[in-house]
């Protein structure tokens, strides 16, 4: 019996569309972050990207659990001294709809080249529309 490796040429571009609205952050990013690596299909290799890419849609909807609302708090650092700065989630879904999902599901993916390339194949937009009508996404329920 020989292992088949699929290569780069083999992988075809398959785009998957899941709608946010009511979903919880962890379950959605883990799921998001299973798609993406493509641990979803039988043709799952750890070194190569997978086959699908995700956009989400009403990432504002997107929901959290307990006291998170107000206790989940972000941290940056400006470079500059004393530069720590926060903010909650609810303050972030206010301001940038799309940060904690990306944040979330960035730090389920591999801390290297192919989670970086892996993050540029996952598009969100805070509403319904989007513009990529032309990759012919299949809506997915989870």
């Amino acid at each position: 019996m020989k292992t088949i490796f699929p290569k780069k040429e083999d992988i075809q571009d398959n785009w998957v569309l899941i709608d946010g609205s009511n979903q919880v952050l962890g379950r959605l990013a883990s799921h998001i972050a299973s798609i993406l690596r493509g641990k979803n299909t039988a043709k799952f290799t750890p070194h190569l990207p997978g086959e699908n890419g995700v956009i989400l849609i009403n990432a504002s909807k997107i929901i959290v659990t307990g006291k998170k609302n107000t206790d989940k708090i972000y941290y940056h650092h400006t470079r500059y001294p004393g530069g720590v700065k926060s903010i909650n989630f609810k303050d972030a879904m206010e301001k940038k709809p799309d940060f904690p999902i990306k944040n979330a599901v960035k730090g389920m993916l591999p801390k290297n080249r192919l989670g970086r390339h892996l993050l540029t194949r996952f598009k969100v937009y805070a509403d319904e529309n989007h513009p990529h009508q032309a990759q012919q996404p299949v809506k997915i329920d989870l």
